[in-house]
Parts: C-alpha cells; structure tokens; sequence
C-alpha cells in the first residue's frame, strides 16, 4: 500500500508529460521530451524514499520488525523505479507507435475513418474512436482536452483564485492548524494490547473486561529466581518477602503456624517436599520449584514468586513504571532473578517503537532537507517546499490523534512515509511556480496547477480508492495503517489544491521582477527597430 502511492504517482507524471508532448512529432522525441520533463524529478523523489527508509533499514534501528519492513520498502523503491523507468517507457514508445499510424490503443487495429464511423451504433463509434477529431488530430497540445485538465483550466482554477474565496480558505486552514495542534498536545503511546490483536476475538473481550472492572491491578509480574538461594537463612527469607509473594509466603506461614524449624537445608528441602508440597492445598506450588539431586542431597536450582501491584486507572501507564523500576532493582538485590509477564514484551516494544524510530526519522528528515537544499533550482521553493511538509505531518500527526490512533509501529512508519509523500507531490507543484515567469502569482499558481493538478489528482485518487479493501479487514492494526494513510492522502490532497494555490498568491516569491524584465527587453526590441527604421527609410514598409 505504501509503494502504491509512490509508483502510481511516476505513471501519472510520465503519462502526463506524454500527453502535454506534440502528437505531430516523432514519438522518439514525444519519450525524449516526457524522459527529460519527468524523470529528473522522479530520481530525486525516489532518492529521498531511498534515504528516509535506507535509515529505517540500517543497524541504527533495534526493531527487527521495522527494519524488515523498511529493508522490503527500499527494495520495492528500486524495482519501481527501474520498471517505470524502462518497461513503461517502452509501453509509451508502443503507445507513440498506434497514434503515429492511427491504431487504436486497446484493439491494435486500424482506427476506421469519419465517414465510415458515421454509419455505424453509438456504442461502435464509442470504443472504436480515438479521442481526437480530424481537425484537431495534430493540434499543439490535445492534452488540453482531457476532461480533467479541462476542468482545472476553465472552473477549478478561477474559483479557488477568486479574491472571495481566499477569506474562507484561510479560516479553513486556521481550523487544520487548530485541530492539529490540539491533537498533537493529546498524543498517547501505542502500549495498548488490544490494538494488536483482531477485532473480533476473544483476546479483545477479555482485555476489554480486564480494564474495564480489574483495572486497579497490574498484570500478574513473575519473579524468576535462576540461581541457588540459602532459602532457609532469615535475611534471605526477609529480602524475597519485600520482593514479592508465593510458595515461599505460604511455606514459611506453614512453618510458624505448625511451630516447626527448619534452619538449615536439609530440614527445609525435607519439609518443603515431603509435607508441605504433599498438602492438597498446596501442590499447586510443584510447578514453582525446580529440584534437582546430587548423590543423596536434594537442591533447589530456580524457582519462581509473583507479585500484583495495586495501580490507579492508568494501568498501562503505572505497569511500564513499575517495570522500570523492577528491572534496575533485579540488578542491585543480591538475589539475582529476572522480572517479566507477556505484556512486558508489548511495552518493551512500543518503549522502543516511539523513542527510536522517531530519532531515525528525525535524523533522516534532516539528511533529506540538507539534500534538498543542494539540489533546488531556487531557494524559495525548498523554504516553501519545509513549510508544507511540516503542515501536512503536523496535520496527520495531529488529526490522527483525534481519530483515536496511538503512537504505536504502524502509525510512526505511515508518518515517516508522509514525508516523502508529500514532498512527491508538492515539489513539482511548488517548483513550477517559483520558475515561471508570468506577470502576477495567480497566473503562476494557475499554469502549475494546469500542468501539475492533473498527475497528483489521479495518483492521490487511486492511492486512497486502493485503500478501502482496508476496511474489511478484521485487524485493528490494519485499521490504524487506513487511518493514517487516509490522512496523509486528504492533507496532501488539501494542501495541494486547496492551501497552497491560495497562500503562495499572498507571500513571496514575488513576480514583479520578471515583469520588469520583459518590459525592458520589450523596450530593447523597440530601440533596435526604430534605428533600423531610421537608418532603412525604405524599408519601413517591410518592417
């Protein structure tokens, strides 16, 4: 699902420098002209997925999980690109083939004339029809009849250019910005179970009913003692009773209700196994202890004790507390032993799946803008290009929140993709504004989005159609994976069309300086011809 949204996004872009190609050229030059129109671009764009998983995928990150995960994505990125960049451009070379000798594209015939079209069903005129009339079959640029292009030219971009618009757009915006802000000040950590399991299982019915009545306790903890121990000397006796309870609790009540001594090892091992565990009530404990035997002598190797500890509501929050202060104290105590219970491995992992994926893509995210900034036709555009990344995480980060999705592994890799998403497709946007040379911002913003709106329209509408088999899944991490995808598809989406186009006509890069100059060549060709005129007095005429 992530892959889609950056392959779709170069067949798009490819497809859509090809249409804007002359049809009345060489298709030689028609995939020269879309080569050199697109794929600079698409390189930089799959360098920077490159780098940003390539961090993922490195030794730096300590989750086997996500750096598998970033490993397939780097792969897939290398594939993709390769496939766009020779089997989609042979596909555009055949394609350049059936409209240079007028076949039909899906049926490979000869594509019949008007006048026999003319005599024939609706519905033959239909699919066999090119799409082009004869008089307009070698026009400049026929891609601007696409319906979509045509809609973007003639409505879309007069209306969100309008001066009684932009007002609604920036109240719009500060709505965005104030829900993602406040989103962001109630993010919480993924160290919730239920979100690993499927939605319809017992798992959840027991977690839910856990934390809805117990949850004033933590998960039962096991002490695992894996050492010999002087179990009968009174101070050991004295540090297992602060550590926890069990067997060893209910053996030495035993002891002091039934005034029996057992002061050295022999008496205690003789006990504990010949009266103590025989007791029904309290053979439930042989699964706690390990024996073994040398010669006549009986030891205890391991054994195990738990402990419950009393907790507020938060009892995820207070068990990682717990479990952090356990784990120190197992180190210190002279009793060695080890501290766990199966959820532990859940904290652990969030632990991790917040604080360190975060400082990769940090870090990565800084390597990229510094690359970024080298690589820019003008520094105007990387500054704009800064701040509307930084909106769109910020606003799926935010939003995300609100939508009930923790920070757990799913979540932190769709916001590291949000990053390269958004840059794939507010880059050209951007660019093509800032390097244009027309007399005022809103005739900027509208040429890019007449060559740019189309490409991102289509790949960002079939990435979020692609994500809907999403919801049929009985998982609730696939579940937070549409969530999130949905979010940076609709910010991106809104950024794009909505954001942007209405913004970059307020604040700088200003158009002036380009007027100027076109003013004064204007002028230049004027001076140049006026002395040609005076100095040709009989040429005036052909001048």
């Amino acid at each position: 699902f992530l892959i889609s949204g950056h392959g779709t996004k170069g067949v798009f872009e490819l497809l859509s420098g090809w249409r804007r190609t002359r049809e009345n050229l060489p298709f030689k030059d028609r995939v020269a002209d879309a080569y050199s129109d697109v794929m600079v671009s698409y390189t930089m764009t799959s360098s920077l997925y490159f780098i940003a998983f390539g961090m993922g995928a490195s030794p730096f990150t300590n989750i086997e999980a996500v750096k598998v995960f970033c490993q397939n994505m780097c792969v897939s990125i290398l594939l993709n690109y390769f496939y766009i960049f020779s089997f989609f451009g042979s596909c555009l070379v055949f394609a350049g083939q059936l409209e240079q000798n007028r076949y039909h594209s899906i049926f490979c015939c000869k594509i019949p004339s008007a006048e026999y079209l003319d005599r024939k069903p609706v519905w033959f005129q239909t699919m066999m029809n090119d799409g082009h009339q004869h008089t307009s079959h070698h026009e400049t640029n026929p891609y601007q009849h696409h319906f979509i292009q045509h809609f973007l030219r003639e409505h879309y971009n007069e209306w969100i250019t309008n001066i009684y618009v932009k007002p609604f757009v920036v109240i719009l915006y500060l709505i965005y910005a104030s829900f993602s802000f406040m989103g962001c000040l109630q993010i919480n950590d993924g160290a919730n179970i239920i979100n690993l399991l499927a939605s319809e299982s017992p798992s959840v019915s027991y977690a839910l009913i856990q934390q809805k009545y117990f949850s004033n306790y933590s998960p039962v903890i096991g002490f695992y003692i894996y050492e010999p121990l002087e179990y009968w000397n009174g101070t050991v006796q004295e540090d297992l009773k602060t550590l926890s309870q069990g067997w060893i609790e209910q053996y030495y009540q035993y002891l002091r209700v039934g005034n029996i001594s057992a002061t050295n090892k022999s008496d205690f091992i003789s006990i504990l196994q010949r009266s103590f565990l025989k007791k029904p009530e309290f053979q439930h404990f042989k699964n706690d202890i390990i024996f073994s035997k040398a010669g006549d002598e009986n030891n205890i190797i391991a054994s195990r004790l738990y402990l419950v500890a009393r907790t507020s509501e938060n009892t995820q929050r207070e068990a990682v507390e717990l479990l952090e202060k356990l784990r120190p104290l197992s180190l210190i105590q002279s009793i060695k032993f080890i501290v766990f219970n199966p959820t532990f491995v859940f904290m652990d992992h969030y632990g991790l799946s917040v604080t360190m994926p975060v400082l990769i893509s940090g870090f990565g995210i800084l390597l990229v803008l510094i690359l970024t900034f080298f690589l820019v036709i003008h520094p105007l555009g990387n500054f704009w290009l800064i701040l509307s990344v930084t909106s769109i995480e910020l606003g799926v980060l935010g939003l995300m929140t609100l939508w009930n999705v923790d920070m757990d592994c799913i979540s932190i890799l769709c916001l590291i993709y949000t990053l390269n998403f958004a840059i794939d497709h507010c880059a050209p946007l951007l660019y093509t504004f800032v390097l244009a040379t027309e007399h005022t911002r809103t005739q900027c913003i509208k040429n890019s989005l007449q060559e740019h709106g189309t490409a991102i329209l289509q790949n960002v509408s079939s990435f979020l159609i692609g994500l809907v088999p999403l919801l049929f899944v009985p998982s609730n991490l696939t579940f937070t994976l549409f969530k999130c995808l949905l979010l940076a598809g609709s910010c991106t989406l809104l950024h794009c069309f909505v954001i942007l186009p209405v913004f970059l006509t307020f604040f700088p890069p200003s158009k002036k300086h380009h007027k100027k100059k076109k003013r004064a060549k204007r002028k230049e060709r004027e001076e140049i011809e006026c002395i040609e005129i005076q100095e040709n007095p009989d040429h005036v005429t052909a001048v």
